[in-house]
């Protein structure tokens, strides 16, 4: 029996982890070319372990787990095996795809931030986005690329400002939840308890802004991952438009969702709007 078998079986981990967690995401990482999925299964997986630590065990000691967490991560980068499968799986993309502790650091600095800040500023504000959102836009990027530094450095602003809309698209949809279940909010100087018609649309606005630019890197990713992250862009893209058109109290009162047949609908167009891509570019 090799260490094959065990890398096979983490990876198979991972993805099950993301299936369960994110039919959206799962659905737009199926639509990459085969030899982007594993690595972004597992970059998922890593982060929705995290996520779930601060966000969901509550009758648990969450800053001791996500320090521990935090530990085996680095753990399992430096030893190249980790006896938790989401860490063996994540590890095994970190070497391959150089990702480090330049993007690792922020993320997890940022879940502790949930620990710790029920509100932000401004900076605070910012720097969440950056460690909780912009940095796995980031992670995901390496593995686009593959090692090709110039089109990494091209496309890192565009990545950060997705992984920065999608972000913020989640908090807008998920207010309810997180006043009253975390007794946290994230976007500074609004008042949810007065939350009106001009709050809302500042903040989508300033989510347009995001995804306007994130669109322009998308056009150049390679061919083999473009479906897929913009499948993702499409997504959101129809969340926030529903978002948009609902009333702030209802904002406040339910989690907005998109139905199955609006998502199918979205990938069939999605994929005819992506082959135009390229034509645009060349």
């Amino acid at each position: 029996m090799s260490i094959a078998l065990y890398n096979s079986t983490a990876q198979d981990i991972a993805r099950k982890i993301t299936t369960n967690y994110s039919t959206s995401f799962s659905l737009g990482i199926k639509l990459l070319a085969p030899q982007f999925r594993s690595a972004i299964f597992n970059i998922y997986a890593m982060v929705r372990q995290a996520d779930e630590i601060v966000d969901t065990l509550h009758s648990f000691d969450k800053e001791g787990l996500l320090a521990d967490f935090r530990h085996q991560t680095y753990a399992a980068i430096e030893s190249k095996i980790s006896t938790n499968p989401i860490l063996h799986a994540f590890q095994l993309t970190a070497h391959e795809y150089n990702i480090g502790a330049d993007l690792i650091e922020p993320f997890f600095e940022s879940m502790k931030e949930d620990l710790n800040t029920n509100n932000h500023n401004l900076q605070s504000y910012k720097e969440y986005i950056y460690g909780s959102a912009e940095v796995v836009g980031l992670m995901c990027l390496r593995v686009f690329c593959n090692g090709n530094q110039e089109q990494y450095k091209y496309l890192r602003s565009s990545a950060q400002s997705l992984g920065a809309a999608f972000q913020k698209v989640n908090f807008l949809r998920d207010i309810q939840s997180d006043i009253d279940e975390r007794g946290r909010t994230y976007f500074p100087n609004i008042d949810f308890s007065a939350f009106c018609e001009n709050q809302k649309l500042e903040i989508v606005n300033d989510i347009k802004t995001d995804f306007a630019h994130a669109l322009e890197g998308i056009k150049h990713l390679p061919v083999g991952c473009r479906m897929g992250v913009y499948s993702a862009y499409r997504y959101y893209i129809k969340l926030l438009q529903k978002i948009e058109r609902t009333p702030p109290a209802r904002v406040m009162e339910t989690r907005i969702r998109i139905p199955n047949y609006t998502k199918a609908w979205l990938l069939a167009q999605s994929y005819i709007t992506e082959k135009t891509f390229a034509q645009q570019i060349h």
